[in-house]
């Protein structure tokens, strides 16, 4: 497993933290977005050339409008990544579709949806949206990406029942909130986001995967009800305590990377944990790092840049002290 780096370009495909079907870091930002489709640049139409097609690509074709897609009557998968499309429309007629991806385009409204009543997945991620609305009609949903775009708040969700997956990294959130009914929600991403506390998150009883990389967190707390859980990813924060796992015994993969941690601690109980990542903190004291005896399964450690990695046997130490790491840092154990 790839480290866990910052909310940055390097981090590329290596954190699935920041992931879901799209990766923020390597797809284009609202910056790139806004300088397509400018005035007097020519946009293409939609031409159907099979309308009992059951899956129509149209990325990257300079598509200005969705439009002409009548005749499709048994189609389920719509692609419309990386165009310049401005308005969700004519899409009445397309009540077998089952998946939408808009990624990348120039929409400002969630709009024109309700006729979609057999939509699995909807991706509208790097667009312009603000807003969460126009999804009442949408009960079949189990997928929601819509990270990288312009929203303030979580809303209008918790009728979607079916919801497994919750994209929102990437925006201007500040609260976590509206989650409950979600009932059946197992990802949920709001990295890079402006989130001061965990909170909220009491009925989530089936999440599996968290993320809340890139926040103002202080404190990991609030997480009691999450007795599922199997991935947590906290990293760029501006944590100084590793506290609040109690209930968390499930836990196979530990984000805490670029926080402002010093000791390790707390994490004795978590008997499934294989990936710990604590670089670029302030760890000091090897006695802190004998506390990972504890936690047989670990497979991958990250302590690099911290004040025990600039020990010249430091990864000697620590392979002796931990003989079962198969990896340290970047690096395979030999």
């Amino acid at each position: 497993m790839a480290e866990s780096p910052p909310d940055d370009v390097s981090t590329k495909e290596t954190n699935p933290g920041l992931q879901s079907s799209v990766s923020i870091e390597t797809c284009p930002g609202m910056e790139e977005t806004d300088d397509r489709g400018n005035e007097g640049e020519k946009t293409k139409e939609i031409i159907i050339v099979d309308p009992d097609t059951e899956e129509l690509d149209m990325n990257h074709q300079k598509i200005g409008r969705l439009e002409n897609l009548e005749p499709l009557t048994k189609v389920e998968r719509l692609y419309f990544r990386w165009n310049l499309i401005k308005k969700i429309e004519n899409l009445e007629s397309l009540v077998t579709l089952k998946e939408l991806e808009l990624y990348d385009n120039q929409i400002t409204t969630l709009e024109n949806l309700d006729s979609l009543v057999n939509l699995e997945i909807l991706d509208v991620s790097f667009n312009r949206l603000r807003e969460i609305k126009g999804l009442d009609q949408l009960h079949k949903l189990k997928k929601l990406f819509l990270c990288a775009n312009k929203i303030s708040h979580i809303q209008n969700l918790c009728h979607l029942k079916d919801l497994t997956l919750l994209e929102l990294g990437d925006n201007k959130i500040r609260v976590i909130e509206n989650l409950e009914g979600l009932e059946n929600l197992k990802c949920l991403y709001l990295g890079k986001n402006k989130i001061t506390k965990i909170e909220n998150l009491d009925s989530l009883k089936m999440l599996e995967m968290l993320s809340l990389q890139s926040n103002r967190l202080t404190k990991i707390e609030n997480l009691d009800s999450l007795t599922l859980l199997d991935q947590l990813y906290l990293s760029e924060n501006g944590l100084t305590k590793i506290e609040g796992l109690e209930r968390n015994v499930e836990i196979s993969t530990l984000d805490l990377a670029s926080n402002k941690i010093r000791v390790i601690e707390n994490i004795e109980h978590l008997s499934k944990l294989e990936e710990f990542w604590l670089n670029d903190n302030l760890v000091g004291d090897w006695t802190s790092v004998q506390n990972l005896t504890s936690n047989k399964k670990l497979v991958t450690v990250y302590l690099e840049h911290n004040p025990v990695a600039s020990d010249p046997s430091y990864r000697r130490k620590l392979k002796i002290m931990l003989p079962w790491l198969s990896q340290i840092d970047a690096t395979l154990c030999r």
